[in-house]
């Protein structure tokens, strides 16, 4: 299908429909991405994805696994649609001339796109981390209580006054946190104003402009691969695995900068976790105190979680559903049939 042939509503549908099918299937790993990246060196209560999501169940049920999703779900509609939209838009004005896409312009086009998203992506992902780490918050917490616990276990069981001198003050560890994303949103909007929804913002660009820039190439190349025109469309399976691919490989390259926005829009900070006046002063104190290994913590969960979104979005947008919804669409058919 050419490119021109798309209408911008359908490439709106397809990136709304893609998206909320995608986070839909891999919002737990998401989950366990953010909190796998919050963790601090010496207080990991969490070894991998797998240990991160049974803990997540056991402690928070199956529902736990989705928190946060909410705002995701209902924003993650006009993030992709404009990603999406913005690249083809761009695509389709740098290759006017007539000769095609070079590799650059490909390139410019995705940083295009990035640029564009971050308009919706940056609130949504502020708030998505506040309500996703909340549990690995109290998680931590329960973690450092447990040490006095276990002492007073081996005062003996017959030193029963002993045993509660030892446990006074020790009062029940807090639970997670059970504000929504609207609660969290109204006091950002109160204390800071519009900024406080846009809190990492240049990390945000950081992350999605060349996460863009490497992506839509690298896809664009891979999918035309099984083209049998230049014009033609590849097979929906290819588009599937161009997808997976270019989405896993571009989310590993930039995952560092993921690391750095994650900690900048986490407001609420464990016992001894430090805090960050910056991109470059968090770059610093990681490197400093947890070693260039923590740049790449979550960066398996990211690419499990970016290759099949990515995936099952370019397959709804070159199967073209938003054509479809628009062709079947009983106003049009109505207005047709009164012309």
């Amino acid at each position: 299908m050419s490119q021109q042939q798309i209408s911008l509503p359908a490439k709106l549908i397809n990136g709304g429909i893609a998206g909320i099918v995608g986070v839909t299937c891999v919002f737990p790993i998401d989950l366990a991405k953010t909190r796998l990246q919050n963790q601090r060196q010496g207080q990991q209560v969490y070894k991998s994805m797998m240990d991160c999501l049974i803990r997540t169940v056991r402690s928070e049920g199956y529902f736990g696994m989705y928190r946060g999703a909410a705002v995701n779900l209902t924003l993650v509609t006009p993030e992709k649609a404009i990603k999406l939209a913005a690249n083809d838009f761009f695509r389709h004005h740098l290759g006017r001339s007539g000769k095609g896409l070079t590799v650059y312009k490909e390139m410019l086009a995705g940083c295009g796109a990035g640029m564009c998203q971050v308009v919706i992506t940056t609130p949504m992902e502020m708030l998505k981390i506040q309500l996703q780490d909340a549990g690995r918050l109290a998680a931590n917490q329960n973690q450092q209580r447990t040490p006095a616990v276990v002492a007073s276990s081996k005062l003996g069981a017959g030193n029963a006054v002993l045993r509660r001198s030892y446990n006074v003050g020790l009062a029940p560890a807090p639970a997670a946190r059970a504000e929504s994303a609207t609660q969290i949103a109204r006091q950002l909007l109160r204390a800071q104003g519009v900024s406080g929804l846009y809190r990492g913002l240049g990390a945000t660009l950081m992350r999605d402009i060349p996460f863009s820039v490497v992506y839509f190439p690298l896809f664009a190349n891979l999918n035309a691969l099984a083209k049998d025109a230049p014009e033609g469309s590849a097979p929906f399976y290819w588009s599937f695995l161009s997808g997976c691919a270019a989405g896993s490989i571009a989310a590993i390259a930039v995952n560092p900068c993921d690391v750095i926005k994650t900690r900048l829009q986490s407001l609420s900070k464990g016992a001894n976790e430090e805090s960050y006046s910056g991109i470059v002063d968090c770059f610093r104190k990681i490197l400093r105190r947890e070693g260039p290994a923590a740049f790449l913590k979550g960066a398996g969960c990211r690419a499990l979680v970016i290759a099949p979104l990515f995936g099952i979005a370019q397959v709804m947008y070159f199967v073209g559903a938003g054509e479809f919804i628009l062709d079947h669409n009983p106003f049009r058919l109505c207005s047709r049939s009164v012309v």
